[in-house]
């Protein structure tokens, strides 16, 4: 859910640009029903006349997936390298948003001035195409954002990690480095995406049966690895599931994957033997549409695996998603499906660890370093580690607006806060909408409706229904009967000018349907009232 704000100038006569415009994924936990969640921009929706430009450091969902949905709050120019554009592009068309808006921009030491910044990309090694870091100067110094990033010299697609490059960038001063957490924990230096073939290709040898795997659709260098590796050892590469094609149809139209295997039709792979195959599935993190998911509760379109199969988890699990994973892993184990998971040498991570966060301070040497992407405690982390290198660095955790200009001075707060895309509409994360779905499935609801009349008050009865409530089994019509009952009692109890006053009968209504409840369920579900007013002619 990333989303950085840059400005320059007077007090409320700043210039801004905005760097990339991501989305998180809800679960069930917190955000039930929800498609996806992304940052809240009030606060520069509220000066888009002085955003300059958007600009988006590489096109994983976390860094550009809010783009179409939030383009007609920001209005600005989007600013991206070709094969972040062709995605960038689709995401608007998508989104009913001009396309025309996304600007193609090649590499440094090419540059884009907008407003009193100027802005390249600088090429840095991810586990995406094209990934960039951004060089942002302006009048007050040189910024270096580093983006998503890893030290890796051999990539297998895309562009190296380039020191020399880095030490060049570097020499007229670096003012601030705001730069990925991610892997701030771990301790040993990063490995290459070129040391998992040997592994990868050994393992489709020596399994059994058909071989599926799956990986982070996005990642094209590891989905060119394993097909690769496939090939090698005597196996044809089938391609299910949309995410992925798209990623490898873009990346061959935009130039940067080239000498992708052949893929084989899944139509005209069923005339090949199963220990012959391998197909590259969606849905490395549990979600339960994905090719994977489907693969494991049966088949997809006629595909199935058997008894004495692989599947190939060649991706990590992103903290959340280990009970979706770990339901596809019981569901393989269940069909006799070998599940390879969680092994280092079929999975490199695509960000920098620890050593390799002190070797990118090292070659740009800034007078600040600010963390970001991570949990509070990455950036704390990342702070303790660069301070103990001998460097100033400061935590900007949501909200916080820095003055980099001035001792990396904390001048102010911004409220932030989060946006839901709700099917197609967008609503804020305190409109109460998510919160009532919660309270609805912990508590469970209960329907009442009723007729008053004015005059001779209440009318036929009540209508009680619960959902999501166990009954009462020991009562004679259940809880709707027991709920029934007691509140057709309090009201008739009730003065007749509590019967005129809506407030009050949804008053005595919730009061016995939580005490008929409490004592018949041990819960107090939410209530709504249907109330229903006879008129006089």
């Amino acid at each position: 859910m990333n989303m950085y704000l840059y400005g320059y100038g007077p007090k409320n006569n700043e210039k801004f640009i905005l760097v990339d415009v991501g989305v998180a994924f809800p679960d069930m936990e917190s955000s039930p029903g929800v498609d996806l969640i992304m940052a809240d921009p009030t606060y520069i929706t509220d000066r888009a006349d002085r955003l300059e430009g958007i600009f988006i450091t590489h096109a994983h969902e976390d860094h550009i997936g809010a783009l179409g949905h939030l383009f007609p709050r920001l209005q600005a120019p989007i600013y991206c390298r070709a094969f972040t554009a062709a995605i960038a592009r689709n995401k608007m068309e998508r989104a009913g948003q001009d396309p025309e808006m996304v600007r193609e921009i090649g590499v440094w030491p090419e540059t884009v001035e907008v407003g009193p910044f100027e802005v390249g990309f600088v090429p840095i090694s991810h586990s995406i195409p094209e990934a960039s870091a951004l060089v942002i100067d302006t009048p007050a110094g040189r910024i270096f954002h580093s983006g998503d990033f890893k030290i890796d010299t051999d990539p297998v697609v895309g562009e190296a990690f380039d020191a020399k490059l880095m030490q060049e960038i570097a020499a007229d001063g670096i003012m601030a480095f705001v730069c990925d957490s991610t892997n701030v924990f771990s301790p040993e230096p990063g490995r290459s995406e070129s040391s998992l073939p040997p592994a990868i290709t050994q393992m489709m040898r020596e399994a059994t049966g058909m071989v599926v795997a799956t990986t982070f659709g996005s990642n094209v260098a590891r989905l060119k690895t394993l097909a690769q590796a496939a090939v090698d050892a005597g196996r044809s590469v089938v391609v299910v599931g949309r995410a992925m094609s798209t990623m490898i149809n873009t990346g061959q139209s935009t130039g940067v994957l080239t000498d992708f295997p052949p893929i084989v039709d899944l139509e005209d792979s069923k005339d090949i033997p199963r220990d012959q195959l391998m197909v590259l599935a969606t849905g490395s993190q549990g979600e339960r549409r994905a090719a994977s998911a489907q693969l494991a509760q049966g088949k997809y379109r006629g595909l199935e695996m058997k008894d004495g199969d692989t599947f190939l988890f060649s991706s990590k699990t992103i903290p959340g998603n280990e009970i979706g994973v770990g339901r596809i892993h019981n569901m393989f184990a269940q069909k006799g499906v070998n599940v390879v998971s969680g092994d280092d040498r079929y999975h490199v991570s695509g960000h920098a660890n620890r050593p390799d966060l002190l070797e990118l301070q090292r070659l740009l040497n800034p007078d600040l370093v600010i963390p970001m992407h991570g949990e509070y405690r990455h950036l704390r982390e990342h702070v303790i580690l660069s301070e103990g290198n001998g460097r100033k660095a400061v935590i900007a955790s949501n909200g916080v607006m820095i003055d980099i200009t001035n001792d990396a001075k904390i001048v102010e707060n911004i409220d932030t806060g989060r946006l839901y895309l709700d099917g197609t509409v967008l609503i804020g994360a305190l409109d109460g909408i998510v919160r009532q779905r919660l309270q609805f499935a912990m508590r469970g609801h209960v329907v009442v409706s009723l007729m008053i009349d004015d005059d001779q008050g209440l009318i036929d009865g009540v209508w009680a229904e619960g959902h999501g409530l166990p009954d009462a089994r020991n009562a004679k019509n259940g809880l709707d009967g027991l709920l029934e009952e007691a509140i057709e009692n309090d009201l008739r109890k009730a003065k007749r000018g509590a019967l005129s006053d809506d407030e009050a009968v949804e008053m005595i209504v919730s009061r016995a349907s939580n005490r008929v409840c409490k004592t018949a369920i041990g819960k107090k579900p939410v209530c709504t009232v249907l109330i229903n007013r006879m008129v006089a002619e």
